[in-house]
C-alpha cells in the first residue's frame, strides 16, 4: 500500500517551530544584554536587602532603638544638604552593582590533570606503604589521597614541585635501600630530568619532596670576597649555608651562597680530594683553587693529563712550578716534601725560643696534583716510585706546615690512589654525572637529591669533613689558552693572572724547582 505524503500544514509546521524558538532564543540574548546592568543591580539590591536584614536581626533588642535614632539622623542630613538624594541614590546604586556583579569562583583544590597526578602517585606508593594486616590502610587501591598527601604544589607544566606525604609508622624509613626505592619511585612518577630533594621526618612519619632549581652556571673566575685562609669551591643552594658573598654574574651583581673550604693550621679538613668523569671540570675546579691560592701563597702544579692545563700559570709570580712529566713531577713533589720538613723543623724551632714563626713559613705552600695514576702507571712502567709516596710527608704534617695538598682524579683510576691521599683528604668533591652509590663512595655520605643523568661541567656535590652533603657549582675558570674558551670567561682568567716573574722565552728553560734557602 503506497504512503500518503503528510499535509503541507502539517509538514511546514515543525520549521515554522524551530524557526520561532531560534528568533526567541535571540530576542532573549538580546534582552539580557540589554538588560544586564539591570539584573546586575537589581541582584545587588537583593544581596544588599539580604546583608542589611541578617544584620538586624543579629543587632540586640536594646540596640535597635539607637539605631534606628542614627538611621534617620542619616537619612534626614542627606535629605537636607544640596544634591544629598541625588548622590544617595548614585552611591546605592553603585554599591548594588558592586555587590550584584558575576563573580568568577576561585579554585581552592587541584585542577583535574592535577588530582590525576596526584592519584597516580598514590596508587604507586600503595605496595610500599601498606601491608594486609593493617585494619585501617593509610595507602590502599581506591582509597583517599587527600589523607596521604596533606600538601602539593605544582609547577607551570602541572608537575608536582614539592609534596608532603604522610606514611604508616611501620615503613621502615632507617633503611636506606627502602627509602631509595620511594625516592626512585617518586622521581619517576613525577618527572624525570629534575633534581629532587627528600626531607624524611622519621619522627613524624613524614616524607617531603622537593624540586630544586637549577644551579647558575654564569658565574666565572673572580676575586671573591673572603678571609686569609678561605678558598671559594663553588656555590650551592640558598639558605643551605649562613653565608652569602656579592659574586658578579652574567652583566649584574648579585649575592650568592658559596661553598667555603678553610685551609690553614686551624682546619680540620687541610686537604682535598676531586674525583669526576671526563670533562666534568675536576681541572676547571683546580685552576680555580690555583687562582685562588695565589693571592697570598704560592703554588706548585704537577699535571699528570699531560695537556697543557695550567700552561697559563707557567711563569707566573708565586707558580713555583708547573710539571707536566713524570721525572719532573718526581722532583717537584720530593722538594715539596723537604720543604714541609724544613717548615717543621722552623717552627719547632721558633716555638722552643718563644718567638714568631718566620714569614718564610707562614706564607702558604699550595700542592696541587692533578691526575697522579698517570703518574702512577707511568712510574711502575719505568720502575721508579709512585710520586704519591713523596706526599705522605705534606698529606700528614702540612697544616702544622702551612701546605696544603690538592689531588684530582676520575673514576676510572680512583683505585690508583695511595691510602695516605685516601686518609688525608677529608675535604672530598664530587662533580659531574655519577650514581648515589658513587657519591657515597667518596664523600662518604648519600646526597640528599637525585642526580640527574645530564648536567653541566662544574656541577656535582662537596663534603667538607663530616658535615653535610652540598650540590655544588664550580666557577666557570677555562684554560685562557683554549679556542673554544668564550672571550669573556678568558678575559675574567687573564684578569686573575699574577704578573710573570720569568719571560715568556725562559719559561721552558727555567729550573722547575726553587732552590732551597
Amino acid at each position: 500500500m503506497a504512503r500518503r505524503p503528510l499535509p503541507r500544514i502539517l509538514s511546514s509546521s515543525s520549521v515554522s517551530v524551530a524557526r520561532s524558538r531560534e528568533l526567541a532564543r535571540t530576542a532573549a540574548d538580546s534582552a539580557t544584554d540589554v538588560l544586564h546592568p539591570l539584573i546586575t543591580i537589581s541582584r545587588g539590591v537583593r544581596r544588599l536587602a539580604a546583608a542589611g536584614r541578617a544584620r538586624w536581626s543579629a543587632t540586640p533588642k536594646d540596640r535597635r532603638g539607637p539605631a534606628l535614632f542614627l538611621a534617620g539622623t542619616v537619612v534626614l542630613v542627606v535629605a537636607l544638604i544640596p544634591y544629598g538624594p541625588l548622590l544617595a541614590l548614585i552611591t546605592v546604586m553603585a554599591a548594588a552593582a558592586w555587590k550584584g556583579r558575576e563573580r568568577v569562583p576561585a579554585q581552592t583544590g587541584p585542577a583535574p590533570e592535577q588530582i590525576e597526578r596526584l592519584r597516580s602517585l598514590y596508587e604507586a606508593l600503595v605496595p610500599y606503604f601498606s601491608v594486609p594486616d593493617d585494619p585501617d590502610p593509610l595507602f590502599a587501591h581506591g582509597g583517599d589521597w587527600d589523607g596521604a598527601f596533606s600538601e602539593y604544589a605544582f609547577d607551570e607544566g602541572g608537575r608536582p614541585s614539592r609534596l608532603l606525604i604522610r606514611y604508616p609508622a611501620y615503613f621502615p624509613d632507617g633503611e636506606a635501600a627502602s627509602r631509595a626505592r620511594i625516592e626512585h619511585l617518586l622521581g619517576a612518577k613525577s618527572g624525570r630530568g629534575r633534581e629532587y630533594r627528600f626531607d624524611w621526618d622519621e619522627e613524624g612519619n613524614q616524607l617531603v619532596m622537593t624540586v630544586l632549581d637549577a644551579l647558575p652556571t654564569t658565574i666565572a673566575a673572580q676575586r671573591f670576597v673572603t678571609a686569609p685562609g678561605e678558598t671559594v669551591l663553588g656555590f650551592t643552594d640558598t639558605g643551605t649555608v649562613p653565608r652569602t658573598v656579592p659574586v658578579q654574574g652574567g652583566d649584574a651583581s648579585h649575592d650568592a651562597t658559596p661553598v667555603i673550604w678553610r685551609t690553614g693550621p686551624r682546619s680540620t679538613e687541610p686537604h682535598l680530594l676531586v674525583v669526576g668523569q671526563p670533562g666534568a671540570g675536576t681541572t676547571t675546579l683546580v685552576r680555580s683553587i690555583a687562582l685562588q691560592a695565589l693571592e697570598d701563597g704560592d703554588v706548585l702544579i704537577a699535571e699528570g693529563s699531560g695537556t697543557g692545563e695550567y700552561a697559563c700559570l707557567a711563569g707566573r709570580e708565586g707558580v713555583l712550578a708547573v710539571e707536566c712529566g713524570l721525572a719532573g713531577a718526581l722532583a717537584a713533589l720530593e722538594w715539596a716534601a723537604a720543604e714541609t720538613e724544613r717548615r717543621l723543623t722552623c717552627a719547632n724551632r721558633a716555638r722552643q725560643a718563644g718567638l714568631p714563626a718566620p714569614d718564610d713559613i707562614r706564607r702558604p705552600l699550595w700542592i696541587l696534583l692533578d691526575r697522579p695514576g698517570v703518574f702512577a702507571h707511568l712510574a711502575a712502567a719505568d720502575g721508579r716510585p709512585d710520586p704519591q709516596q713523596l706526599l705522605q710527608v705534606p698529606l700528614r704534617h702540612g697544616r702544622a706546615a702551612n701546605v696544603t695538598v690538592v689531588v684530582a682524579e676520575q673514576f676510572d683510576t680512583l683505585d690508583s690512589l695511595s691510602d695516605p691521599v685516601r686518609a688525608h683528604t677529608r675535604a672530598r668533591v664530587v662533580l659531574g654525572p655519577a650514581v648515589p652509590a658513587e657519591i657515597e663512595g667518596v664523600l662518604g655520605a648519600p646526597p640528599h637529591t637525585t642526580p640527574t643523568p645530564d648536567v653541566p661541567a662544574g656541577r656535582g656535590y662537596a663534603r667538607l669533613g663530616s658535615g653535610q652533603v652540598l650540590r655544588l657549582q664550580v666557577p666557570a675558570t677555562p684554560d685562557p689558552y683554549d679556542d673554544t674558551t668564550s672571550e669573556a670567561h678568558r678575559q675574567a682568567v687573564l684578569e686573575l693572572l699574577p704578573e710573570r716573574a720569568v719571560p715568556v722565552d725562559d719559561v721552558r728553560g727555567a729550573d722547575p724547582v726553587p732552590a732551597e734557602g
